[in-house]
């Protein structure tokens, strides 16, 4: 049996869920910006770990385009971008059919709201079949009890929930590699 907790870069996707501005606008300031900058950190580390990212955009007309701080690495990384109406992102076919390309077996998410989007995404996924990890402080609601209830239901449904740390380090598998060096540099 496969340990659910072990986290291979080679089969995971990263799922960056909504984190658009009139949406992140209505977050606790310090939170958001927090839960943004571990976000970008994710992203980078995807690139330089080649796990592929899909951001998703909820309804990008009424509550606008990805932040600035991610949208400047979805342009220089050639990430894909797919607006929905679904809550879950499994709702949406188009992005059903990217992660279906990638033909990987794990989905780390992380985003807006955890109430909401990313906890319908989260549960969708593992009815799927897919092994979910959710990057809990690269989450974040507008209420601080959305965020910590919806971390213990993704929990209990079988997702393995964690800090973006332990998500990083997870991936690397080792130190004394390029990779570690320049992510590990991101995290100090």
């Amino acid at each position: 049996m496969t340990n659910k907790f072990k986290l291979d870069a080679g089969d995971a996707v990263l799922v960056v869920i909504d984190v658009q501005e009139k949406l992140s606008a209505a977050m606790p300031e310090e939170v958001v910006q927090a839960m943004i900058r571990k976000a970008g950190v994710l992203m980078d580390a995807a690139q330089v770990l080649d796990v592929p990212v899909i951001v998703t955009e909820q309804y990008p007309k009424g509550l606008g385009c990805t932040v600035a701080a991610l949208e400047e690495r979805i342009a220089a990384q050639g990430i894909e971008k797919i607006s929905k109406i679904s809550f879950s992102c499994c709702g949406e076919p188009d992005f059903m059919a990217a992660l279906s390309r990638y033909q990987r077996k794990t989905v780390i998410v992380c985003g807006e709201e955890t109430h909401v989007c990313v906890l319908q995404t989260a549960l969708d996924l593992l009815e799927l079949g897919y092994r979910v990890f959710v990057a809990g402080d690269a989450v974040c609601s507008r209420e601080a009890v959305n965020w910590l209830f919806s971390l213990d239901e993704m929990r209990q449904a079988g997702c393995v929930v964690e800090p973006v740390e332990s998500l990083l380090f997870k991936m690397l598998g080792r130190a004394g590699t390029g990779a570690f060096k320049t992510i590990s540099g991101w995290i100090k």
